[in-house]
């Protein structure tokens, strides 16, 4: 008798144990489906709540394509004026058609995506924001968020949701840094650098905070010039820089960047002034002839920079 009812009791507790296993299956397996579904999110933008969808699969995001493609994903058209595009991308963007800067109504709607992203309220042209979000949902970056590559990176990350790449990204570009910095260090020590910039027949020098001078002085460390230290950050009106203020940069490194064939280089060719500087007679000139990664910011710009850097410094010593 007692035998049977102990039976009975192992049974009876037997049937309760995989009853609450397959509820807590159930639910699981619920929840689970239930994320599968999830075909929309809320997020918070320059411009208040957005409802975007959880997995988008054809993206406008003109001049923020660096973003994109760090995290694997190409965009159905990309940013150009006329047949201007960024250059260094054009490995991952090739066969990507172009789309014009400001984004026409019509061009928009012909590529027919499902997200649409702008850098700033600023980059939105006329006043067009609802006319593009009745294109597709729109998602407009904060000013702070897209000045700043690595913040435009992560909320890029949490948009697509893709924030473990992200991260890894990230961490991949510290540890080339961190590599680069120590080539670096031991290539030049303590001497400066400084980044002309030559568009059309203006030379233009970059302040520390400006596209890859922040990848020279404060990713790799490398020291600033006290005359670009007193420049202070990056103003909105950027004044070219004349051929008899040159000598007071004072810069044992110069970084050259332009294309080939612009005026300012031939200018800066013929220049007694130029041909004074002691980079230029040590031969501490480097010619960057695709200014593209240089004045942009972005991941691959950076990272892109960063090899430049380390080839230009480092292939002499």
């Amino acid at each position: 008798m007692l035998a049977k009812r102990f039976y009975l009791s192992f049974s009876l507790l037997v049937m309760l144990f995989l009853i609450s296993a397959c509820s807590a299956t159930d639910k699981s397996d619920t929840a689970k489906t239930k994320d599968a579904k999830k075909t929309e999110v809320t997020l918070t933008d320059a411009m208040g709540k957005v409802t975007i969808p959880a997995n988008p699969k054809r993206i406008l995001a003109p001049y923020m394509e660096d973003s994109l493609i760090a995290l694997g994903v190409k965009p159905v058209a990309q940013w150009s004026i006329g047949n201007t595009v960024l250059d260094y991308l054009q490995p991952e963007l090739k066969g990507i058609p172009k789309i014009s800067w400001d984004l026409p109504l019509e061009q928009t709607i012909n590529q027919n995506p499902d997200l649409i992203l702008f850098s700033s309220p600023t980059a939105i042209q006329k006043g067009q924001y609802e006319e593009y979000r009745k294109i597709a949902p729109t998602y407009v970056f904060k000013d702070e968020v897209s000045a700043d590559w690595r913040k435009q990176l992560t909320q890029m990350g949490e948009i697509l949701n893709k924030q473990q790449e992200a991260k890894k990204a990230l961490e991949k570009y510290d540890e080339k840094v961190l590599e680069a910095k120590g080539k670096i260090q031991k290539s030049i020590g303590n001497q400066t650098a400084a980044i002309l910039w030559v568009m059309a027949d203006k030379i233009y020098l970059m302040e520390h905070d400006r596209f890859s001078a922040k990848v020279l002085y404060n990713d790799l460390g490398i020291i600033q010039p006290d005359f670009v230290k007193n420049l202070g950050p990056a103003a909105t009106q950027w004044d070219p820089i004349s051929l008899e203020k040159l000598p007071e940069i004072k810069a044992d490194h110069i970084f050259l960047v332009s294309k080939k064939g612009e005026a300012g280089l031939e200018i800066l060719s013929k220049s007694s002034i130029w041909n004074g500087l002691a980079a230029v007679k040590n031969g501490h000139v480097y010619e960057m002839n695709d200014p593209s990664n240089w004045t942009i910011n972005g991941l691959i710009a950076s990272e892109k920079t960063v090899d430049d850097v380390v080839e230009a410094l480092t292939k002499k010593y």
